[in-house]
């Protein structure tokens, strides 16, 4: 299990939020698929017809120098275009595209990434309406909340847990 979670962690990092959409570069696809970015690109203009706008669009100029704020660029200014990026359904039909067995191996490893992405979300998004619902029930029980935490606060306190039994305070009925 450990072996695939490093390379679903390595993939997340490469996994960006555009346009309110999850996609990835080009070149970090192309270096995924162990192929340079131009032969990706080639392909995937080969197959225009497989690339509707919602599985591919190309970064604007705002877009593409918002990127380079956040990667090292060489003294020539790194890339000289506007990268092309692909969403979770685009990666899925470069599958289609490039179809070597580490290409699909690959493929497969990003799909999941995407996948676990998604589930990780959702799981988010659960635990935030569970937490507001729990603060809208509680309201005007600050000063119940409060003692609660007191109560609490006592119970762990250290002093108490080295007292030995015969020093604590009875607690329950008495005869």
């Amino acid at each position: 299990m450990l072996a695939t979670i490093q390379p679903l962690m390595h993939i997340q990092d490469l996994i960006y939020e555009i346009r309110e959409q999850r996609v990835m570069l080009d070149r970090d696809l192309a270096r995924l698929y162990g192929v340079p970015t131009k032969s990706l690109n080639l392909a995937v203009k080969r197959n225009i017809d497989r690339f509707p706008a919602d599985f591919m669009f190309r970064l604007n100029k705002e877009e593409t120098h918002s990127l380079r704020f956040q990667f090292e660029t060489s003294k020539r200014g790194g890339d000289r275009y506007q990268p092309w990026v692909f969403t979770e359904l685009g990666v899925a039909m470069l599958s289609s595209v490039l179809n070597s067995p580490p290409a699909i191996q690959m493929n497969i490893l990003i799909m999941r990434t995407f996948f676990l992405l998604r589930r990780n979300r959702y799981s988010i998004a659960v635990l935030a309406k569970q937490i507001a619902d729990i603060q809208q029930k509680v309201g005007n029980h600050q000063e119940q909340i409060a003692l609660l935490y007191e109560a609490f606060e006592k119970f762990l306190d250290t002093d108490a847990e080295q007292k030995s039994w015969s020093e604590r305070e009875r607690i329950g009925f008495v005869k």
